[in-house]
């Protein structure tokens, strides 16, 4: 019988999930990675942060619902994707016909799309170059943007290591030639 037991312990064990913490706490810590992917939605940041709101409130009402921890993310950018597919398909288009006369729309000012998507992927190619460690390090400082004390966390290193290696990665990518080479033509 003592088989028995200890071999239904591991199975509970396994099947136990996290739990659930407070929706203030998930806002808080998940809340710049959501305004990024909000972001990507829409083409301003403050019609992102209404879409996030919105989202956000539909969440709250279905929290107790929401049984997995680790489906809070899918559930809100779910909830992202269907806000905005409904704001798109709800808006009202405002166009008359001005005749044969129709103004030219005044040049954006800024730098130029294609020469921000190089220099992104200039420097993205950049930080593939570096070592794994230092790599790793970068990317979860500056693409998930995370602290150097949460950073140290995710790695099992000490701050220290962070702040160092983090360094010497971006001297690194100072003196990348490739990257030297974007700037001089921008």
């Amino acid at each position: 019988m003592s088989t028995a037991s200890t071999t239904d312990a591991p199975a509970a064990a396994d099947t136990a999930r996290p739990p659930l913490p407070t929706f203030a706490a998930y806002v808080h810590l998940r809340g710049p990675v959501l305004l990024r992917t909000a972001r990507s939605l829409t083409t301003s940041p403050w019609d992102a942060e209404d879409l996030l709101q919105t989202a956000l409130a539909q969440t709250y009402l279905a929290w107790d619902r929401i049984e997995d921890p680790r489906a809070l993310d899918g559930y809100v950018r779910r909830a992202l994707l269907n806000t905005r597919t409904s704001q798109w398909r709800k808006r009202r288009v405002d166009e008359y016909a001005a005749g044969d006369d129709l103004p030219e729309p005044a040049p954006v000012p800024g730098p130029d799309p294609a020469e921000h998507q190089a220099m992104r992927d200039a420097m993205w190619r950049a930080v593939l170059r570096l070592p794994e460690r230092q790599r790793a390090m970068v990317v979860l400082r500056y693409y998930e943007d995370l602290s150097e004390a949460q950073t140290a966390a995710v790695l099992g290193v000490s701050v220290g290591t962070v702040k160092s290696a983090v360094s010497r990665a971006l001297a690194k990518l100072r003196e990348d030639t490739g990257l030297g080479e974007m700037t001089q033509a921008a």
